[in-house]
């Protein structure tokens, strides 16, 4: 009787903690969108903004959000990936070269966004693009070497790397042990048993590794505050060495730096609406090519 009074109690405190997250989350969005919901337009959507940010609207925000998610994905999911491989199917767990590699992943997970924004600033922008500068036109003339959409989206990719690498290297791990054993033993070389089999089987943990990787990049802020985003650019960037808008920075500039704060509560609440639909429009796009392509290997 003990045990299941016990058992019971167990139930419902799970039941309520779910419940409450439940809620709060439901709560969040109920707000959002209660708030922001009459700022949304087509000017707002597809405008530039104007008057100290008051007025316009957030379209070179919108895609400078998307670009830096590109990019920062095609940075980190290759190099993630790879890296996930090397750990999975080469590495010998034991060695001190393996352990310095799972040490450099676990302390990277741990450390704070604004560390990495200081160490883009530092290597992409003055030391990788401060150089790229003086070998091509050697003078003083930056070009590369100030913030722009390139750094600010390695800088992120350094800030997703972890979430992708231990992603990935759990799907690895949890293909059987068979398959690669009979993959051998028919002939194949690791390589192509790797390329054929194990990646094939896979996918899915990489493409979970793309999407932990997207719904953490979206909305960072500190990591490009010194290595590529702009306070005020009403245009969209034309190369990857300009500054660009990002819906995350511009909420946050409205909400701290804004000359009339309470004039752009509305703004601040349909930017923050077009942040989380955006997040979960690029979130559900991987999540269909996974079931697509999960259902396409059945």
């Amino acid at each position: 009787m003990k045990k299941k009074i016990i058992g019971w109690m167990f139930v419902f405190s799970t039941a309520v903690a779910t419940l409450l997250i439940v809620s709060a989350i439901g709560f969040m969005l109920f707000e959002i969108i209660r708030s922001g919901w009459g700022k949304i337009s087509i000017e707002f959507l597809t405008g530039a903004p104007a008057e100290g940010m008051t007025a316009g609207g957030i379209f070179p925000a919108i895609i400078g959000t998307v670009l830096l998610v590109l990019i920062m994905s095609v940075a980190a999911v290759p190099i993630g990936t790879i890296t996930a491989i090397y750990l999975s199917e080469y590495a010998n767990r034991n060695s001190i070269f393996t352990k310095l590699i799972r040490f450099a992943v676990n302390t990277l997970a741990g450390v704070p966004a604004i560390v990495f924004g200081l160490f883009g600033l530092g290597f992409f922008v003055q030391f990788v693009g401060g150089g790229i500068d003086k070998f091509i036109s050697g003078d003083a003339q930056l070009h590369w070497g100030q913030p722009n959409i390139l750094w600010a989206s390695l800088t992120m990719a350094l800030l997703t790397l972890p979430v992708v690498i231990v992603s990935v290297e759990e799907s690895l791990r949890a293909v059987p042990r068979d398959l690669r054993e009979g993959s051998l033993a028919l002939g194949a070389t690791k390589f192509q048993t790797i390329i054929k089999v194990v990646l094939p089987n896979a996918y899915t943990g990489i493409l979970t590794g793309a999407i932990l990787a997207v719904g953490r990049g979206a909305g960072e802020v500190a990591p490009i505050l010194f290595t590529g985003v702009a306070y005020f650019l009403p245009h969209l960037p034309s190369s990857l060495s300009d500054q660009f808008m990002q819906l995350g920075y511009h909420l946050y500039v409205m909400s701290t730096q804004s000359t009339d704060v309470e004039a752009t509560i509305g703004i601040q609440y349909a930017t923050a609406l077009v942040l989380l639909a955006l997040t979960f429009l690029l979130n559900f796009s991987a999540v269909f090519l996974r079931y697509r392509l999960r259902a396409k290997a059945v």
